[in-house]
């Protein structure tokens, strides 16, 4: 069994939540229907939407939502308001006014809860997938999701006759400060490389947590100098910001790259096993540094 992330563990919990608030919400619809009291501002008001609970929850997480599927998200956002919403108030409303409420309205109400339960149904699958191929640790996706994305830009590299690396990195010296400053710190270690790295890199060179202290780069360029160049701005990067991990002490950080120049029918496991090759030969002269791989 897997440990979900803390902000995934919250956002489910939270999701949950939300839909029982709204479930409760209808309980208040059954006793305007039966008693004709009151069922609230939150139903009454043109804007009620965004006054129930879920209403506010999803318009603040309405980006979270976006990143999974943005078009299901948008249809959250109809279904909610414009199906459940406005079929209830005018419902309620005819109630509260002593005539009898529309069929179409009862039905469209029906309809619309049913939907909208069905679509926070699969977000909760989407954010719990999610959940198992990203890193809890980093925020970076798992070595698992490499192989789809390896063959999109293989492909891609073909179509625009342009470069891909492979990117193997290694923390150096990772294991002495696991055992000088203990397993948290090596925690902190790793999640500073990680965002030093995301920060480093363009948003459509993919990094992934590879394992242990690995990191994997999927480097799009146009010649191999430029691969150069991005490897020593990495370099520079991480052995320039260095990692706080008390009020007065600071841990100067240093990796170790292997690239390979992905061939254009190579398989990814063929690339990578030639990253590593360099990228030990990198820790064999002395580490803080990068080797590019024989092709």
């Amino acid at each position: 069994m897997f440990d979900l992330p803390v902000e995934t563990d919250t956002f489910i919990a939270e999701l949950d939540a939300a839909v029982e608030a709204h479930l409760n919400w209808t309980r208040r619809i059954l006793r305007c229907a039966v008693l004709r009291s009151t069922p609230g501002e939150d139903v009454l008001d043109p804007m009620a939407h965004t006054l129930c609970h879920f209403g506010a929850w999803f318009t603040a997480s309405r980006r979270d939502f976006e990143a999974l599927d943005a078009q299901a998200a948008q249809r959250v956002e109809t279904v909610h308001q414009q199906a459940m919403h406005d079929a209830i108030r005018s419902m309620c409303t005819k109630v509260m006014a002593g005539q009898p409420g529309l069929n179409s309205d009862l039905d469209a109400f029906e309809a619309s809860q049913a939907e909208l339960i069905s679509l926070l149904a699969n977000f909760k699958t989407l954010i719990l997938s999610n959940a198992v191929r990203q890193d809890p640790l980093t925020g970076l996706p798992l070595r698992y999701s490499v192989e789809n994305d390896f063959a999109l830009y293989q492909k891609e590299a073909r179509r625009n006759r342009s470069l891909l690396y492979v990117v193997m990195i290694d923390v150096d010296h990772f294991k002495p400060i696991n055992d000088t400053y203990g397993h948290l710190v090596g925690d902190l270690v790793l999640r500073h490389v990680a965002n030093t790295l995301k920060q480093g890199l363009r948003i459509d060179e993919p990094l992934y947590r590879y394992g242990g202290e690995e990191f994997l780069w999927l480097l799009k360029c146009k010649s191999a100098e430029e691969a150069r160049k991005s490897a020593r701005r990495v370099l520079a990067s991480i052995g320039t910001t260095p990692v706080p991990i008390a009020d007065d002490e600071t841990l100067r950080l240093t990796v170790t790259m292997g690239l390979a120049l992905a061939g254009e029918r190579e398989d990814l496991s063929s690339a990578i096993r030639r990253a590593d090759l360099a990228l030990y030969e990198g820790k064999q002269n002395g580490r803080n540094r990068y080797v590019v791989a024989e092709s």
